[in-house]
């Protein structure tokens, strides 16, 4: 596909439901898609309560940076229990003890933007080789990095198709859905937590911004997964 192409059909599937365009991206790309789910926000659990009523077959992976809570684990085991699935653990191609001999110790207070590439966008990128597309659960109302995000497009990071079907819902809408249906999802939510990541770069969340916890200390909302 053209970029062109992409954002064609962008234009088109703007103002279809999720599930419309789920069901258009497993058609377009079925045998070579894949879909993230971080078993910490809300988003990536209704992203997968949907993809799993539509195709049970379709890989979905998380990324083990090695510093996950105990809590993300035990959701992703009930996650996998809840559904009869099996979801795929990517982790980066260095250890953390090898990390800690490069870089030193607690990398992540000196230079996240750094051990975030490490742990996490490198794991990514290798693991995604070999499809064509992949689907996250990012909203545009999440951070001034996902705001321009269209439903299809073109990931540059990671030369890929990108589909976002929940780009338009707003944090109530995702909630409103989990509750409606009785999706399982991460307990620190219910501890003030309003976004989960790594355990020393996640903290509750200032009411009204929810990215507030994430890397405190540090003028940095996002990964690199997602941009910057």
């Amino acid at each position: 596909m053209t970029i062109d192409e992409i954002a064609g059909i962008a234009d088109e599937l703007e103002t279809a439901s999720s599930t419309e365009i789920l069901r258009w991206a497993l058609a377009r790309f079925s045998g070579s898609i894949v879909a993230a789910c971080s078993f910490g926000g809300p988003s990536g659990m209704v992203l997968l309560d949907q993809m799993v009523a539509l195709d049970r077959s379709i890989p979905i992976f998380y990324i083990d940076t090695g510093l996950l809570h105990a809590e993300t684990h035990e959701h992703c085991r009930r996650v996998a229990e809840h559904y009869k699935i099996a979801p795929l653990v990517v982790c980066a191609a260095v250890s953390l003890a090898e990390q800690n001999e490069r870089y030193g110790d607690r990398l992540w207070e000196r230079d996240p933007d750094r051990c975030c590439e490490i742990r996490k966008v490198d794991a990514q990128r290798n693991f995604l080789v070999g499809y064509r597309a992949w689907i996250s659960g990012i909203r545009r109302d999440q951070t001034p990095a996902r705001a321009r995000a269209r439903v299809i497009e073109w990931d540059e990071a990671f030369d890929i198709v990108k589909i976002n079907p929940l780009a338009r819902w707003s944090d109530q809408e995702i909630w409103g859905y989990i509750q409606e249906r009785n999706v399982p999802y991460n307990a620190l939510h219910d501890r003030g937590y309003a976004s989960i990541g790594c355990v020393p770069c996640t903290k509750p969340s200032v009411a009204g911004d929810p990215r507030s916890g994430r890397w405190p200390g540090h003028l940095k909302t996002e990964c690199g997964i997602h941009g910057r």
